[in-house]
């Protein structure tokens, strides 16, 4: 007998190829029977008529910061409400694990700064049953999750733990450091880690506002440490650089560096891809980094698309993961950046409920007050805010043209028209006075989109074109981070929605779409056992109705520990989601099922629990 039995579905295989009408039946957490255009005899415990909806493989999410969040939720939430069954997750660099006894407050002020998840909910809801890093996968995987997850082991608690206070200090790393450091590579991959990654970016800091312990790693370092990949046949190396486009910029407002594609941007991006593929040769793994169009410095990802192209037409495994959408924040009074954070007279008021606070906003005096003032610095305190939004808000009339209301059926691909930029002209206003009267509105919850990056020309044609490429994976979502400024683990939602259903023009084809969403990115990973529906894979799937798919708008919610906030986004239309043939969602709601397990690579999938 059956488990389940999918009747009449519109079946999305992710393979790319066409979608079909099929049954298709699951026993033991595999699919075991698959009828295109017929009926599968067997009986089955539970049938569920599809009438055509789609059956998607689950999806798998290649960007994750979940290392903390994996210790006290057993969901995975918000990513279980978007169809993801697989995710990875200790990216950029940063993560929990090797951890030296005592120097737990620096690993969280790493994640705090870079990821921007409070200190708070870091400290008091992990609870540190570890050392070293296989038993940190151990422990997380004693815990029930919903979803299968693997993990990476990020660079820089990997230097910590061999060079402690040389490593904050980022000192350069001596021969046996590397050696050290590759050991415990070794020792992770061997315990069945699924790859390493590194964080060469000046946008993360720590909490106290330093530069991260291996920003500035040189390739001695880095080459060294990945030749632990040799020989092992599995894993995979993660990048996130903006390829120094930021160092030795000239200053802009505020005094920062604005960043300008010019020779010398070109030169300093040169050697550091120089580094990448160093690299990447050393391992000889599949490599991916962020590709993103920047603002400014846009034209710097025609470049990396150039050096990757050149690299893997010489056979190095080279890929980007690139977004779907913008890349950028969501400001809200209650979120972890709002203009008017710096403002006096706002800081008088910033302790107050948040409806209290809005209504004493609409006191006309202090609208007056306010809109009058100059906005103290928000960066460079050991916030999480990175320098760039402030020389975004040095001008922010002009900047404010990339600013818009985010409502309850969020929309990501606005237009201009729509800018507070464009409302304030239309108001015979400014824009901060806009964007003022939008924050004090009701009880305060209104939100705005402000894409900063893959938004330079007002629309999403950059990021269409990157999706297109043969050397694009999906990714970036950041599910567990940047709680208090994003909530991007709705991107699988979007691109089902936004790029297959509903925009006008360069649509992706939904095969296509879904292929990219599961079995690209689980052959990224070397999963063979999942990305697709076929006889003999296990049973990671989605039922959705397309019809009825849709985000919901981001919600500021206090669920994590210690009373920590986080924006939590929802989704319509997932009729259920299963990991190894158990349910873990059902129209929305979270079933008390826990099949997830960790991944370890070089080694069959486990049992689901």
């Amino acid at each position: 007998m059956l488990d389940t039995l999918f009747e009449g579905a519109t079946v999305v295989d992710g393979s790319g190829a066409e979608p079909f009408t099929a049954d298709v039946g699951v026993r033991d957490g595999r699919i075991v029977a698959l009828a295109r255009d017929g009926r599968v005899g067997e009986a089955a415990r539970e049938r569920i008529a599809c009438d055509g909806a789609w059956l998607t493989p689950g999806f798998v999410d290649l960007h994750t910061h979940y290392d903390g969040q994996a210790s006290w939720d057993e969901t995975f939430s918000p990513s279980i409400h978007h169809g993801v069954t697989t995710l990875l997750m200790g990216n950029c660099g940063v993560g929990f694990a090797p951890r030296v006894p005592g120097r737990e407050a620096a690993l969280i002020a790493l994640m705090e700064g870079v990821e921007d998840i409070p200190g708070v909910a870091l400290a008091e809801g992990i609870r540190w049953r570890w050392e070293g890093f296989p038993q940190f996968m151990d422990a997380l995987d004693a815990m029930p999750h919903s979803l299968d997850f693997g993990v990476q082991v990020p660079h820089d608690p990997l230097r910590m733990a061999v060079m402690g206070e040389r490593a904050v200090a980022r000192q350069a790393a001596g021969a046996d450091d590397v050696a050290a450091m590759r050991r415990l590579l070794a020792e992770a991959l061997d315990a069945g880690a699924l790859g390493f990654s590194t964080g060469r970016t000046d946008n993360h800091r720590t909490a106290e506002g330093l530069e991260t312990p291996a920003a500035e790693a040189d390739t001695a370092e880095l080459a060294g440490i990945v030749a632990a990949f040799q020989g092992r046949g599995h894993g995979v190396v993660q990048v996130v650089s903006d390829f120094d486009l930021l160092r030795g910029a000239p200053p802009g407002p505020l005094g920062l560096p604005m960043p300008v594609w010019d020779e010398a941007a070109r030169r300093r991006f040169d050697a550091e891809f120089d580094v990448v593929e160093a690299v990447a040769r050393a391992a000889g793994r599949p490599l991916s980094m962020t590709w993103l169009q920047r603002d400014p410095g846009g034209e710097q990802w025609r470049a990396i698309q150039a050096r990757v192209e050149a690299a893997a037409a010489q056979g190095l495994p080279l890929h980007l993961q690139a977004a779907p959408r913008g890349i950028g924040v969501i400001i809200g009074l209650d979120a972890s950046f709002h203009p008017f954070m710096g403002f006096p007279g706002y800081r008088e008021l910033a302790a107050l409920p948040l409806a209290e606070r809005a209504a004493a906003l609409r006191d006309p005096a202090r609208r007056a007050r306010i809109l009058a003032e100059r906005s103290g610095r928000l960066a460079g305190d050991g916030t999480p805010i990175p320098p760039l939004v402030d020389l975004l808000l040095a001008d922010l009339e002009r900047i404010s043209a990339r600013m818009f209301p985010l409502g309850e059926r969020p929309d990501y691909e606005p237009r201009v028209e729509d800018s507070f930029f464009m409302r304030a002209r239309r108001a015979g206003t400014t824009a901060l006075a806009a964007l003022y009267d939008h924050f004090a509105a009701g009880d305060g919850s209104a939100l705005v989109y402000f894409p900063i990056f893959n938004y330079n020309d007002g629309h999403l044609g950059t990021v269409r074109e990157m999706l297109g490429h043969p050397q694009a994976l999906l990714g970036l979502s950041d599910a567990g981070a940047h709680v208090g400024t994003i909530c991007d683990a709705s991107f699988s939602t979007f691109v089902l929605t936004h790029w297959v259903r509903d925009r006008a023009e360069g649509r992706l084809p939904l095969a296509q779409a879904v292929r990219m969403l599961s079995a690209r990115n689980a052959e990224h990973l070397g999963l063979t056992d999942r990305g697709r529906i076929a006889a003999g894979l296990r049973a990671d799937l989605n039922l959705i109705d397309p019809q009825r798919l849709q985000c919901g708008a981001p919600r500021l919610v206090r669920d994590l520990p210690a009373g920590g906030r986080r924006f939590v986004q929802r989704a319509e239309g997932y009729l259920g989601t299963w990991v190894a043939g158990q349910a873990v969602q059902r129209d929305g709601v979270v079933t008390a099922a826990r099949p997830g397990r960790l991944l370890r690579g070089g080694r069959a999938t486990p049992p689901p629990r």
